[in-house]
Protein backbone atom coordinates (compact mmCIF):
# COMPACT_ATOMS: atom_id res chain seq x y z
CA UNK A 1 0.00 0.00 0.00
CA UNK A 2 1.45 3.21 -1.16
CA UNK A 3 0.05 6.49 0.51
CA UNK A 4 0.80 9.62 -0.71
CA UNK A 5 0.36 13.25 1.48
CA UNK A 6 -0.74 16.22 0.04
CA UNK A 7 -1.40 20.20 0.89
CA UNK A 8 -0.73 23.63 -0.25
CA UNK A 9 -0.01 26.91 2.03
CA UNK A 10 0.93 30.73 1.34
CA UNK A 11 2.65 32.93 3.57
CA UNK A 12 2.78 30.37 6.51
CA UNK A 13 5.21 32.41 8.31
CA UNK A 14 3.63 35.90 7.59
CA UNK A 15 0.25 34.14 9.35
CA UNK A 16 2.15 32.00 12.08
CA UNK A 17 0.91 28.59 10.36
CA UNK A 18 1.78 25.39 11.79
CA UNK A 19 2.68 23.79 8.33
CA UNK A 20 5.71 22.12 9.96
CA UNK A 21 4.01 20.22 12.06
CA UNK A 22 1.28 19.86 9.99
CA UNK A 23 3.20 18.07 7.71
CA UNK A 24 5.47 16.08 10.27
CA UNK A 25 2.43 15.05 12.16
CA UNK A 26 1.60 12.60 9.05
CA UNK A 27 4.98 12.03 7.21
CA UNK A 28 5.75 8.81 9.31
CA UNK A 29 2.61 7.05 7.59
CA UNK A 30 3.45 8.78 4.18
CA UNK A 31 5.76 7.62 0.87
CA UNK A 32 5.74 10.43 -0.43
CA UNK A 33 4.63 13.95 0.38
CA UNK A 34 3.49 16.82 -2.36
CA UNK A 35 3.40 20.42 -1.45
CA UNK A 36 1.47 23.17 -3.27
CA UNK A 37 3.46 26.31 -2.59
CA UNK A 38 2.03 29.44 -3.11
CA UNK A 39 3.17 32.72 -4.14
CA UNK A 40 4.62 34.08 -0.79
CA UNK A 41 5.76 37.50 0.91
CA UNK A 42 7.81 35.45 3.01
CA UNK A 43 10.42 32.51 2.94
CA UNK A 44 7.55 29.99 3.33
CA UNK A 45 9.65 27.93 0.26
CA UNK A 46 12.60 27.36 1.94
CA UNK A 47 10.88 26.32 5.35
CA UNK A 48 8.89 23.73 3.34
CA UNK A 49 12.53 22.93 1.62
CA UNK A 50 13.86 22.08 5.04
CA UNK A 51 11.32 19.53 5.83
CA UNK A 52 12.21 16.31 4.58
CA UNK A 53 14.43 15.89 1.27
CA UNK A 54 13.57 12.76 0.69
CA UNK A 55 9.62 12.24 0.61
CA UNK A 56 8.61 15.93 0.17
CA UNK A 57 8.27 17.19 -3.59
CA UNK A 58 7.02 20.74 -3.81
CA UNK A 59 4.89 22.34 -7.09
CA UNK A 60 5.32 25.95 -6.88
CA UNK A 61 2.13 28.06 -7.80
CA UNK A 62 0.76 31.54 -8.42
CA UNK A 63 -2.63 32.22 -6.87
CA UNK A 64 -5.32 33.74 -8.49
CA UNK A 65 -6.21 36.76 -6.71
CA UNK A 66 -9.35 37.36 -8.55
CA UNK A 67 -11.04 34.36 -7.12
CA UNK A 68 -13.03 36.23 -4.38
CA UNK A 69 -15.88 34.17 -3.82
CA UNK A 70 -17.00 31.24 -1.60
CA UNK A 71 -12.96 30.93 -1.25
CA UNK A 72 -12.73 28.72 -4.19
CA UNK A 73 -8.45 29.69 -4.90
CA UNK A 74 -8.46 27.44 -1.75
CA UNK A 75 -10.17 24.36 -3.75
CA UNK A 76 -7.48 25.41 -6.62
CA UNK A 77 -4.85 24.98 -4.84
CA UNK A 78 -6.19 21.84 -3.37
CA UNK A 79 -6.54 20.52 -6.84
CA UNK A 80 -2.98 21.10 -7.91
CA UNK A 81 -1.44 19.39 -5.17
CA UNK A 82 -4.12 15.99 -5.46
CA UNK A 83 -3.19 16.19 -8.93
CA UNK A 84 0.42 15.56 -8.54
CA UNK A 85 0.22 13.18 -6.27
CA UNK A 86 2.14 10.07 -8.03
CA UNK A 87 -0.45 7.67 -9.86
CA UNK A 88 0.72 4.10 -8.26
CA UNK A 89 -0.58 5.85 -4.77
CA UNK A 90 -3.66 4.06 -3.19
CA UNK A 91 -4.66 6.68 -0.82
CA UNK A 92 -4.12 10.31 -0.46
CA UNK A 93 -4.14 12.07 2.83
CA UNK A 94 -5.10 15.46 2.90
CA UNK A 95 -3.59 18.17 5.54
CA UNK A 96 -4.01 21.79 5.77
CA UNK A 97 -2.09 24.42 7.15
CA UNK A 98 -3.42 24.87 10.54
CA UNK A 99 -4.38 21.24 10.74
CA UNK A 100 -2.26 18.26 12.96
CA UNK A 101 -3.16 14.66 13.91
CA UNK A 102 -2.01 13.37 16.96
CA UNK A 103 0.69 10.40 16.86
CA UNK A 104 -1.33 8.35 18.52
CA UNK A 105 -3.77 7.81 15.73
CA UNK A 106 -1.64 7.20 13.25
CA UNK A 107 -1.78 3.27 13.26
CA UNK A 108 -5.77 3.46 13.33
CA UNK A 109 -5.26 5.57 10.47
CA UNK A 110 -2.89 3.14 8.43
CA UNK A 111 -4.69 0.18 9.80
CA UNK A 112 -8.35 1.66 8.20
CA UNK A 113 -6.31 2.52 5.00
CA UNK A 114 -5.47 -1.38 4.66
CA UNK A 115 -9.06 -1.94 5.35
CA UNK A 116 -10.57 -0.35 2.86
CA UNK A 117 -8.03 -0.26 -0.16
CA UNK A 118 -9.64 -2.43 -2.10
CA UNK A 119 -13.08 -1.50 -1.18
CA UNK A 120 -15.14 0.18 -4.19
CA UNK A 121 -17.59 1.34 -2.30
CA UNK A 122 -15.35 3.54 0.18
CA UNK A 123 -13.96 6.71 -1.86
CA UNK A 124 -12.27 8.15 1.79
CA UNK A 125 -11.85 8.48 5.09
CA UNK A 126 -14.11 10.92 7.63
CA UNK A 127 -12.20 12.24 10.92
CA UNK A 128 -13.74 13.71 13.97
CA UNK A 129 -12.10 17.26 14.61
CA UNK A 130 -11.06 19.39 17.67
CA UNK A 131 -11.21 23.15 17.51
CA UNK A 132 -8.95 25.20 19.53
CA UNK A 133 -9.51 28.52 20.27
CA UNK A 134 -7.74 31.43 21.70
CA UNK A 135 -5.05 29.34 22.77
CA UNK A 136 -4.01 25.85 23.41
CA UNK A 137 -6.10 25.36 26.58
CA UNK A 138 -9.77 26.16 25.19
CA UNK A 139 -11.77 24.15 22.57
CA UNK A 140 -14.78 24.70 21.07
CA UNK A 141 -18.17 23.19 21.71
CA UNK A 142 -20.70 24.52 20.10
CA UNK A 143 -22.74 24.04 16.76
CA UNK A 144 -20.67 26.68 14.69
CA UNK A 145 -17.48 24.21 14.31
CA UNK A 146 -17.73 21.35 11.86
CA UNK A 147 -17.03 18.19 13.48
CA UNK A 148 -16.52 15.74 10.92
CA UNK A 149 -14.62 15.95 7.92
CA UNK A 150 -12.63 13.79 4.78
CA UNK A 151 -9.25 13.74 4.46
CA UNK A 152 -8.28 10.84 3.56
CA UNK A 153 -9.11 10.23 -0.21
CA UNK A 154 -9.06 6.97 -2.76
CA UNK A 155 -6.30 8.33 -5.37
CA UNK A 156 -9.38 8.64 -7.96
CA UNK A 157 -8.63 11.96 -10.28
CA UNK A 158 -12.31 12.41 -10.17
CA UNK A 159 -12.30 13.21 -7.07
CA UNK A 160 -11.88 16.77 -6.09
CA UNK A 161 -11.68 19.83 -3.81
CA UNK A 162 -15.39 21.23 -3.07
CA UNK A 163 -16.03 24.67 -2.71
CA UNK A 164 -13.28 26.13 0.00
CA UNK A 165 -11.25 23.00 0.15
CA UNK A 166 -13.74 21.96 2.96
CA UNK A 167 -14.06 18.48 1.33
CA UNK A 168 -14.33 16.48 -1.19
CA UNK A 169 -16.50 15.45 -4.17
CA UNK A 170 -16.43 13.40 -7.07
CA UNK A 171 -17.71 13.06 -10.82
CA UNK A 172 -20.31 16.19 -11.13
CA UNK A 173 -21.20 17.19 -7.82
CA UNK A 174 -21.04 13.71 -5.92
CA UNK A 175 -20.77 12.80 -2.29
CA UNK A 176 -18.19 11.04 -1.91
CA UNK A 177 -19.01 7.39 0.30
CA UNK A 178 -16.71 7.28 3.59
CA UNK A 179 -15.93 5.72 6.46
CA UNK A 180 -15.72 7.45 10.14
CA UNK A 181 -12.87 6.50 11.99
CA UNK A 182 -11.68 6.79 15.59
CA UNK A 183 -9.18 9.66 14.92
CA UNK A 184 -9.02 13.37 15.33
CA UNK A 185 -7.69 16.42 13.41
CA UNK A 186 -6.22 19.20 15.72
CA UNK A 187 -7.58 22.54 14.01
CA UNK A 188 -5.46 25.23 15.61
CA UNK A 189 -6.69 27.95 12.92
CA UNK A 190 -8.15 29.81 15.86
CA UNK A 191 -4.68 29.73 17.91
CA UNK A 192 -2.22 32.50 16.98
CA UNK A 193 -0.81 35.67 18.40
CA UNK A 194 -3.80 38.44 18.34
CA UNK A 195 -1.38 40.27 15.82
CA UNK A 196 -0.68 37.19 13.45
CA UNK A 197 -4.85 36.37 13.39
CA UNK A 198 -5.87 39.82 12.75
CA UNK A 199 -3.54 39.84 9.98
CA UNK A 200 -4.58 36.78 8.28
CA UNK A 201 -8.29 37.97 9.28
CA UNK A 202 -7.76 41.01 6.90
CA UNK A 203 -6.27 38.86 4.46
CA UNK A 204 -8.71 35.83 4.12
CA UNK A 205 -11.91 37.03 3.95
CA UNK A 206 -10.73 38.83 0.66
CA UNK A 207 -10.77 34.91 -0.49
CA UNK A 208 -14.49 35.18 0.11
CA UNK A 209 -15.85 39.05 -0.25
CA UNK A 210 -15.41 42.26 -2.47
CA UNK A 211 -13.75 45.03 -1.15
CA UNK A 212 -17.55 46.70 0.39
CA UNK A 213 -17.77 43.99 2.54
CA UNK A 214 -14.62 43.77 4.06
CA UNK A 215 -14.97 47.63 4.52
CA UNK A 216 -18.16 47.05 6.73
CA UNK A 217 -17.08 43.67 8.21
CA UNK A 218 -13.68 43.84 8.72
CA UNK A 219 -12.87 46.40 11.56
CA UNK A 220 -9.06 47.78 11.17
CA UNK A 221 -7.58 47.27 14.25
CA UNK A 222 -3.77 46.24 15.42
CA UNK A 223 -4.81 42.69 17.53
CA UNK A 224 -7.74 40.29 16.98
CA UNK A 225 -9.99 40.40 19.57
CA UNK A 226 -11.10 36.75 20.55
CA UNK A 227 -13.80 37.35 23.08
CA UNK A 228 -16.41 37.13 20.87
CA UNK A 229 -16.90 33.60 21.54
CA UNK A 230 -20.24 31.90 22.30
CA UNK A 231 -18.92 28.94 24.07
CA UNK A 232 -15.94 26.95 24.80
CA UNK A 233 -14.61 24.27 27.10
CA UNK A 234 -10.98 23.50 28.62
CA UNK A 235 -8.97 20.50 26.54
CA UNK A 236 -8.42 17.69 28.60
CA UNK A 237 -5.45 16.00 27.14
CA UNK A 238 -2.39 16.17 25.37
CA UNK A 239 -1.19 17.70 22.10
CA UNK A 240 0.29 16.24 19.34
CA UNK A 241 4.56 15.70 20.24
CA UNK A 242 5.50 17.98 17.41
CA UNK A 243 3.31 20.94 18.81
CA UNK A 244 5.56 21.02 21.86
CA UNK A 245 7.83 23.56 20.69
CA UNK A 246 5.31 25.83 19.20
CA UNK A 247 3.21 25.46 22.20
CA UNK A 248 6.10 26.45 24.65
CA UNK A 249 7.11 29.95 22.56
CA UNK A 250 3.15 31.05 22.72
CA UNK A 251 3.91 34.26 24.03
CA UNK A 252 0.28 35.87 24.47
CA UNK A 253 -2.59 35.44 27.09
CA UNK A 254 -6.20 34.62 26.62
CA UNK A 255 -8.47 33.00 29.57
CA UNK A 256 -12.05 32.42 29.18
CA UNK A 257 -14.75 31.68 32.07
CA UNK A 258 -16.52 28.58 30.94
CA UNK A 259 -19.35 29.42 33.24
CA UNK A 260 -20.03 32.86 31.07
CA UNK A 261 -21.03 29.82 28.13
CA UNK A 262 -23.72 30.69 25.70
CA UNK A 263 -25.80 29.45 23.15
CA UNK A 264 -28.67 30.00 21.22
CA UNK A 265 -32.38 28.92 22.40
CA UNK A 266 -32.05 27.02 18.91
CA UNK A 267 -29.14 25.33 19.35
CA UNK A 268 -29.96 24.53 23.21
CA UNK A 269 -32.98 22.57 21.87
CA UNK A 270 -30.68 20.95 19.40
CA UNK A 271 -28.40 19.44 22.24
CA UNK A 272 -31.41 18.19 24.17
CA UNK A 273 -32.58 16.01 20.64
CA UNK A 274 -28.87 15.10 20.20
CA UNK A 275 -28.37 13.93 23.84
CA UNK A 276 -31.45 11.70 23.51
CA UNK A 277 -31.15 10.41 19.82
CA UNK A 278 -27.54 10.77 18.86
CA UNK A 279 -28.83 13.13 15.96
CA UNK A 280 -27.42 16.57 15.42
CA UNK A 281 -30.23 18.32 13.54
CA UNK A 282 -29.55 19.99 10.93
CA UNK A 283 -25.87 19.14 10.75
CA UNK A 284 -23.97 20.01 7.27
CA UNK A 285 -22.87 16.60 5.87
CA UNK A 286 -20.46 16.76 2.52
CA UNK A 287 -20.33 12.97 2.34
CA UNK A 288 -22.38 9.59 2.93
CA UNK A 289 -21.45 7.21 5.61
CA UNK A 290 -21.27 3.82 4.21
Amino acid sequence: MKVAGFTFIRNAIKYDYPIVEAIKSILPICDEFVVAVGNSDDSTLDLIKNIDKEKIRIIETVWDDTLREGGKVLAVETDKAFNAVSSDADWAFYIQGDEVVHEKYLDTIYSEMQKYKDDIKVDGLLFKYMHFYGSYDYVGNSYRWYRREIRVVKNNKKIYSYRDAQGFRKNINQKLNVKLIDAYVYHYGWVKDPRAMQGKQETFNKLWHDDDWMKKNVAKSDEFDYSNINSLKHFEGTHPAVMASRIKQSNWKFDYDISYNKVSAKEFCKRIVEKITGIRVGEYKNYKIV
